[in-house]
């Protein structure tokens, strides 16, 4: 995957499987608007960013926080109190360390992650921007992350803001979700597609 132009050339196509569907993802949307509205009414915008941000790279470099986080083995009181000890290293108080400690104590710590892209999908839409859902191989560039983002505004029009995730199985490539538009540029995706010619051929 190249720097100057990660996405090659974009055009976004219906999908017919809505990014925000599904029990997980309506379970984020709604502690998203919460922590949303809360942060809004007390005039703590950029705080919560910076603090969601903070966090989801504790997130994205750290398997066993990862499995903390997902993991339903663990009890509700053994994530709340891991939690919060990882919460009071990183300095992540106020409004976040205590939104993180209630989703924890509700069972609801395995969508942390969701949350975190919904609630900057709520920003991006509150500063007039559109919100990409984007899932590549391995960790983008700042030079990927400007082209994509450049390439992205000349295809909807308007600034764009980006949520990325790392999936090493695409292999290559990526998939970019705007709204209910989608393109797949994956390589597991074309390896896929070459399995299913070669069986039809055959």
């Amino acid at each position: 995957m190249g720097a100057r132009n990660p996405a090659g050339e974009v055009k976004l196509v219906a999908d017919s499987s809505s990014p925000n569907s599904g029990p997980v993802s309506g379970v984020a949307e709604r502690y998203a608007s919460a922590l949303f509205d809360l942060a809004e009414s007390g005039k703590k915008i950029k705080p919560v960013e910076k603090d969601l941000g903070r966090l989801e790279k504790l997130l994205d470099g750290s398997e066993d926080l990862m499995r903390l986080v997902r993991s339903p083995v663990f009890t509700a009181e053994d994530q709340q109190a891991a939690m919060g000890k990882v919460l009071d290293k990183a300095k992540i108080t106020g409004i976040v360390g205590n939104f993180v400690r209630v989703v924890a104590g509700n069972r609801r710590l395995f969508v942390l992650p969701q949350i975190i892209q919904a609630f900057k999908t709520k920003l991006a839409e509150s500063r007039g921007e559109t919100s990409a859902d984007v899932t590549v191989a391995a960790k983008l560039t700042p030079a990927q992350t400007k082209d994509l983002k450049a390439t992205l505004k000349k295809v909807v029009g308007k600034d764009v803001a980006l949520n990325v995730t790392v999936d090493a199985s695409l292999l290559g490539g990526m998939i970019v979700k705007v709204g209910s538009r989608q393109i797949d540029t994956s390589l597991k995706t074309k390896l896929s597609s070459l399995k299913l010619a070669l069986k039809e051929v055959g």
